[in-house]
């Protein structure tokens, strides 16, 4: 198996049908980066690419604008590299944006979306996890047009319930009531004018961060303004947990953990210490929605203390049920820690030759 960079760039498809409020999304991601460089690839049905204007002018270089075409019929895995070449290549040996949004079109398959990402031969992206936006206000015209609405929104990582500005109380818990219904496992949060935090999507790091491994601060730090103060509250709709653990973790407690995490838990990213079981690597992780991979990594110098650093990130999660689960999953080592107890994390670092993720897709 090859050693995977860590520092791959995430790639986040975002999905919906017309009119839900992909756009406004996406825009407002934009302005509220936080110093994360987004590229864009803005997915247009139609002629006149009018998502693509208003985007225009917020990426500059870094938006690709396909019109005239649905991407999942119109562009294959090969001819979808050649634009995430085109956002993902280097200057200077350094990253030149940190993720990439593919907003799709209203009538885009996202399932077809999520394979191609998946299937692609670009070693310098990692799946990112699809998001599914739906509008409150129209959510049951939309499943009387569009019969599919449930699939999709079964496939999601995280759905966002736009606009439940427009609707009362007790209409935004009906809706949501079918949409977790529909979501199983997936995250489910409400917005209104697609005011999504973005630290639940990727990491927002300071320019001045971007080179170098993430700490433990950057993972785990929610989006404040320059005055301390929470911009909103926006990071309300979700909950996250810090683990540490000075006590290396068990691969097969782990690994039962994470394939059988619980419902609403969307993001898990960090590094695990899995002490005698190897003891030549820490192990970065990503994890999104069903998606999960391992890298492994040579432990840093400097003389530090071995320590697994986790964040969870979710909507609804049971937060100390989480912890709980986390904490149950450190070694009694010796005894557990042997070569084949890595066997099960060892499938999901990622191989020259294939992708593995934990979804049916």
């Amino acid at each position: 198996m090859s050693k995977a960079n860590p520092s791959q760039i995430p790639v986040v498809v975002l999905a919906g049908f017309l009119g839900s409020g992909k756009t406004t999304l996406l825009n407002h991601l934009l302005h509220r980066s936080g110093g994360t460089r987004i590229g864009a690839i803005v997915n247009d049905f139609g002629s006149i690419e009018i998502d693509a204007m208003a985007v225009a002018g917020q990426l500059g270089d870094s938006t690709v604008s396909l019109g005239n075409g649905c991407l999942c019929c119109a562009v294959d895995a090969s001819e979808l590299d050649v634009y995430l070449d085109k956002l993902t290549r280097p200057v200077n040996d350094v990253h030149a944006i940190d993720v990439i949004v593919i907003e799709a079109s209203g009538i885009a398959e996202p399932q077809e979306l999520v394979r191609m990402v998946l299937a692609s031969e670009n070693p310098r992206i990692v799946y990112g996890g699809l998001v599914e936006v739906v509008d409150a206000a129209e959510f049951d015209a939309t499943c009387e047009k569009h019969p599919e609405v449930n699939r999709h929104l079964g496939l999601a990582d995280l759905v966002v319930v736009n606009k439940g500005d427009r609707v009362d109380a007790a209409e935004r818990e009906r809706v949501l009531g079918a949409v977790r219904a529909a979501a199983q496992s997936a995250a489910v949060v409400t917005a209104s004018y697609g005011r999504v935090d973005p630290e639940m999507l990727f990491d927002c790091r300071p320019s001045e961060e971007r080179i170098g491994q993430l700490s433990f601060d950057d993972l785990h730090r929610h989006g404040h303004g320059e005055d301390g103060s929470h911009e909103g509250h926006l990071h309300d709709a979700y909950e996250s947990v810090a683990f540490t653990s000075d006590v290396p973790m068990d691969p097969r407690r782990l690994m039962g953990f994470l394939d059988s995490r619980p419902e609403g838990l969307y993001r898990i990213k960090g590094y695990v210490d899995f002490g005698a079981a190897d003891p030549r690597n820490r192990y970065a992780v990503h994890a999104v929605g069903r998606f999960l991979r391992f890298y492994p990594e040579p432990w840093p110098g400097g003389g530090a203390p071995p320590l697994t650093q986790l964040v969870l990130i979710g909507a609804g999660a049971d937060t100390e049920a989480l912890e709980r689960a986390l904490a149950a999953c450190t070694s009694d080592a010796p005894h557990t820690a042997d070569e084949h107890s890595m066997w099960g994390v060892l499938r999901y670092v990622q191989d020259t030759e294939t992708e593995t993720e934990t979804a049916d897709l």
